[in-house]
């Protein structure tokens, strides 16, 4: 089974089904990277959490990233963190985690970012969103047409996100993205559970 998903959490969680749904849909064999995505809960709330989630990951053989805060990353030794370009800056985080942390960036729509992001050392870029979200407020617009010049000019991973599902997925791999970033598809979908949700994701 090709792993093509880059899975975020939801929103928040209720800590009483969660983990056996994620241990559950990370079983399916489809998630590269599990992102920590948790905004306004006191950091050791969120340590506790993230501590629960990495056995998970690690079970799964999923890469574990954290949203936003390199410190957390590197405090409870996760495979890297996820900047967007209002967070601590690539340089201080890089310096925060080492050398040997996967760091991604957020570059929105932009050609000028993700040339930045790539020459800064970044190990993937962020394009989106790229349909309406359900999960984030989303200022910036993309189409597959930035999808299509990353492939050709930055070589390096590049990750789709915003409001992508069962039945846009394909058109975003088929145009240069190596990961659909999911959230909302997964954890809030009316039809489908989490397992259910995923395993309509197929390459």
């Amino acid at each position: 089974m090709k792993r093509f998903i880059y899975l975020i959490s939801p929103p928040k969680i209720d800590e009483k089904i969660f983990y056996k749904n994620l241990n559950n849909v990370l079983k399916t064999r489809r998630v590269t990277f599990f992102q920590i995505r948790l905004k306004n809960l006191k950091t050791k709330k969120l340590i506790n959490i993230a501590k629960k989630i990495k056995k998970i990951t690690k079970r799964n053989n999923v890469k574990l990233i954290i949203n936003d805060n390199p410190f957390i990353a590197k405090k409870i030794n996760a495979d890297g963190c996820h900047i967007g370009q209002k967070d601590l800056n690539f340089k201080k985080s890089r310096k925060i985690l080492g050398e040997n942390k996967i760091i991604g960036v957020t570059c929105h729509n932009s050609k000028v970012l993700a040339l930045k992001a790539k020459r800064e050392g970044a190990d993937y870029v962020a394009f989106g969103s790229f349909f309406r979200s359900n999960t984030k407020k989303t200022l910036y617009k993309a189409n597959i047409t930035i999808l299509r010049w990353a492939k050709k000019k930055i070589n390096m991973p590049i990750v789709a996100i915003g409001g992508i599902d069962n039945f846009n997925y394909k058109k975003i791999l088929r145009n240069g993205a190596n990961f659909i970033a999911c959230s909302n598809y997964i954890w809030n979908n009316r039809k489908l559970n989490p397992v259910l949700a995923i395993k309509k994701l197929k390459v």
